[in-house]
C-alpha cells in the first residue's frame, strides 16, 4: 500500500473512531509532522555484509527522517541476519536519532531486483563487493531509487562512464561512500583541502598519496557451494569460477563471521586490491585539493610487486602488493602514490606542506594500513598554516556534516550531494589508471576529457574494460 493511502485511511479511521466513541483520540504529532509517514524516506540495504552493517546501517540510523525498512542479500544467512543488524544499530544510535528503535517490520529479499521493484522504497545504499557497483547502481537508478553506493564506483572505466551517465539521464541522487569529504568523523580533509585550494602552500606542486598493499595467501581448493549462498548471482558479470570460501567471505554465522576482511578483497577478479580500496578514498582528496574532480592525469607510471609474479606462488589472492606508482597532470602536478608513505595525503607547494591521515583507523582487525604509529592526523609544515582563516571572498569547499545524512538531506531537498557520481567515476578512474600502469609496466598517456589513450595505446585500451556476462549486465 503507498504510504499517503495508508496515511489517509490511518487518518479517516482515526477520525471515525473518535465519533463513534465520542472522546478525543489522541494522534501521534509524527503523524502530523516533518516524520510522518508520507515524509519518511524509505531505505533498504542491498548487501547486509561488514561496510553494510558496521557503517552504512550505522549512518542512516542516526538519521530521524529516514527508516531502513528492507534488507537483502543473495547469501541468505546474511539476509535473514539483517533485520536484528538494523535493529541493532537503532538500538546504538537511540539517543541521537529521535529514540527510533528500529522496531517496524523490515523485509527481507534475496534478489535485488525484486527488491528495486517495490514502491515502498525509496532509496538504497549498495554494499556489495567492487565487481557488483555500477551494475547494481545503474539498475537501482533506473529502478527510480535514489542511491548511497560504496565506493569505489566501478570495476572499470567504462563500467564508470556508464554508471554516470545513466545516474545523470535519471534524475536520481546518488551519493558516493567517500567519506573523507564529511567533517565527522574526520575534518581534517576539508580542512587541508581548502587551504591548499586557497594557496597557503604557495603553488601546489606534489601530491604524495600512502595506501597499503595486500599480502598473497588463501586457499585454492575448490569447495561445494554453500546451499544459502547464490554463488552464481554473486560472480555477477564476472566469469564462472568454481567456489572457494577464501574468494568469496566467511560462511562463520557470528558477527565476527560477518565483520571479518573478506577474501574477494585481494581476487583481481572482483576489484584492483588497496589501489582503488583505500586509493578511491585518499585519490579522491588529492583530487579535492588539486582542484581536479572533474578530470584526471594525462601521464601515468610506475611498477608494483603482485604475488603471481612468482612462478611457484601456490595461493589464490593475486592483487598487487608493495608498490610505487606516479602521475602527471596537466596543471603540472604530480602525485605519487605507494605503500612506502605514510597513509595518508601530503600536499607539497613551494611555500610548505600540508598533510591529513586517518591515523590508525581500520574497519576491522584485519584490515591491512600502513604504519601511521605516532602520525598526526593533521598537520602542516608551519603550525601557523592550519591557524589561518578562509576569508569569505575565498574557496570555501561543499560542507558536508556526516556522508550519509548529507545523502539523505539531499534527497528531499533533491540538491547535489558531496560526493557526485561523476567526482566518484573521475577518483575511481585515476585509481585505475595506476593499475594499468602497475599491469603494463610502463607509462601510460591518457586524454581524461575524452576518457581514452592518446597514443593509439591497444594493450592500454584492451584494459579500460572486461567481458561481462549477459544475465548479469546493465
Amino acid at each position: 500500500m503507498e504510504r499517503r493511502k495508508f496515511l489517509s485511511k490511518t487518518v479517516k479511521a482515526a477520525a471515525g473512531a473518535t465519533i463513534a466513541a465520542n472522546f478525543p483520540t489522541i494522534v501521534p504529532a509524527s503523524v502530523f509532522g516533518k516524520n510522518a509517514p508520507s515524509n519518511l524516506i524509505h531505505v533498504a540495504s542491498i548487501g547486509c555484509g561488514r561496510i553494510s552493517t558496521s557503517h552504512d546501517m550505522t549512518g542512516i540510523a542516526r538519521y530521524a527522517g529516514a527508516r531502513i525498512v528492507a534488507v537483502c542479500d543473495i547469501d541468505k544467512m546474511r539476509a535473514d541476519a539483517g533485520p536484528a543488524a538494523v535493529r541493532s544499530n537503532y538500538e546504538k544510535a537511540v539517543a541521537v536519532n529521535g529514540g527510533l528503535r528500529g522496531d517496524w517490520d523490515i523485509k527481507v529479499y534475496y534478489d535485488y531486483k525484486e527488491l528495486l521493484a517495490s514502491k515502498d522504497i525509496d532509496a538504497v545504499h549498495i554494499s556489495l563487493p567492487d565487481h557488483q557497483h555500477a551494475i547494481v547502481g545503474v539498475h537501482a537508478v533506473n529502478a527510480g531509487k535514489d542511491v548511497y553506493l560504496q565506493k569505489p564506483a566501478s570495476l572499470t572505466i567504462e563500467e564508470g562512464r556508464i554508471l554516470s551517465d545513466s545516474v545523470t539521464k535519471s534524475g536520481r541522487i546518488l551519493q558516493m561512500g567517500s567519506q573523507q569529504r564529511s567533517i565527522d568523523p574526520w575534518p581534517q580533509f576539508k580542512k587541508v583541502c581548502e587551504l591548499v585550494r586557497n594557496g597557503r602552500i604557495g603553488e601546489l606542486k606534489t601530491v604524495e598519496v600512502g595506501l597499503p598493499g595486500d599480502p598473497g595467501g588463501g586457499s585454492r581448493i575448490q569447495m561445494p557451494v554453500p546451499t544459502l549462498l547464490d554463488y552464481d548471482a554473486w560472480l555477477g558479470a564476472t566469469p564462472e569460477i568454481y567456489y572457494t570460501e577464501d574468494r568469496v567471505h566467511s560462511r562463520d554465522a557470528s558477527l565476527k563471521g560477518v565483520a571479518s576482511r573478506p577474501g574477494w578483497l585481494r581476487c583481481e577478479q572482483f576489484g584492483a586490491g588497496m589501489i582503488t580500496g583505500w586509493g578511491a578514498h585518499h585519490i579522491d582528496t588529492a583530487h579535492w585539493g588539486m582542484g581536479m574532480e572533474l578530470s584526471g592525469p594525462v601521464e601515468i607510471w610506475g611498477h608494483a610487486n603482485f604475488p603471481t609474479d612468482d612462478p611457484n606462488y601456490k595461493g589464490l589472492w593475486d592483487v598487487h602488493g608493495i608498490f610505487r606508482t606516479e602521475a602527471l597532470y596537466a596543471n603540472g602536478v604530480r602525485m605519487i602514490v605507494s605503500n612506502e608513505l605514510p597513509n595518508g595525503v601530503k600536499f607539497i607547494g613551494t611555500e610548505g606542506w600540508l598533510w591529513a591521515t586517518r591515523g590508525n583507523y581500520r574497519v576491522t582487525d584485519t584490515d591491512p594500513v600502513a604504519d601511521s604509529a605516532g602520525v598526526k592526523p593533521i598537520d602542516a609544515s608551519d603550525p601557523k598554516i592550519l591557524q589561518s582563516v578562509i576569508g569569505p571572498n575565498e574557496v570555501h569547499l561543499y560542507e558536508s556534516s556526516e556522508q550519509h545524512a548529507n545523502w539523505l538531506d539531499c534527497i528531499k531537498a533533491r540538491k547535489v550531494p558531496a560526493a557526485t557520481v561523476e567526482v566518484g567515476h573521475r577518483s575511481c578512474s585515476a585509481c585505475l589508471l595506476h593499475h594499468i600502469a602497475m599491469k603494463l609496466k610502463r607509462k601510460i598517456y591518457w586524454d581524461p576529457v575524452r576518457e581514452r589513450f592518446t597514443n593509439n595505446d591497444k594493450e592500454a585500451t584492451a584494459m579500460l574494460s572486461r567481458p561481462r556476462r549477459k544475465k548479469y549486465d546493465f
